[in-house]
């Protein structure tokens, strides 16, 4: 496997990595709490979700034959309103991970050498991708951030809980080297 092929498999566990993250946030959110802003400075989770979906849906259409900022985009509308639904929200953010994954599953070796453009702006196919993990990680961070302070002592931890860090550490250690002596 070439280095090309390894970086892709890579970059798409990332980004399965955090919409799964965002998922797990968001489970644990009622329709009303992901409409909540902290303050009037920030967005609500149902915010982000519609810039994200936004974003994804102009980033990743005909990703190498057009603009990655699409004419019929509305940005500054992405950051008004919501959805009427839980289920709407999820049905926006699955179909801006499917315009993601699509593309990104369809894309070969010899693509990472193609220039793209965003808002008229030259990136190497693999700028593009890393522009898009940097971007969405940030929202995904802020996701979980919003989740953690409105549910307070009802959150969930999504990783490793306070002071099990250790704990964590030795059963990936055995678990790790049981894989490796099968």
């Amino acid at each position: 496997m070439g280095i090309e092929t390894n970086y892709l498999r890579c970059t798409l566990r990332t980004f399965q990595s955090m919409k799964k993250l965002g998922e797990r946030a968001m489970d644990q959110l009622n329709q009303e709490e992901l409409h909540i802003s902290p303050n009037e400075e920030s967005n609500s989770i149902a915010i982000i979700v519609k810039h994200m979906w936004g974003n994804m849906l102009s980033r990743w259409t005909d990703f190498l034959t057009t603009d990655g900022e699409k004419i019929n985009r509305n940005r500054d509308e992405e950051f008004s309103g919501g959805f009427p639904s839980k289920v709407s929200l999820y049905q926006a953010w699955n179909q801006g991970w499917d315009a993601l994954f699509i593309t990104l599953n369809s894309l070969e070796e010899k693509d990472l050498e193609k220039t793209i453009y965003i808002r008229g702006e030259a990136h190497s196919v693999i700028e593009a991708i890393e522009r898009q993990v940097s971007h969405y990680s940030y929202h995904i961070g802020q996701i979980v951030y919003v989740g953690k302070l409105l549910k307070n002592e009802k959150w969930k931890c999504l990783s490793v809980p306070m002071g099990k860090s250790n704990e964590y550490t030795e059963k990936l250690i055995t678990k790790n080297k049981n894989l490796k002596d099968k």
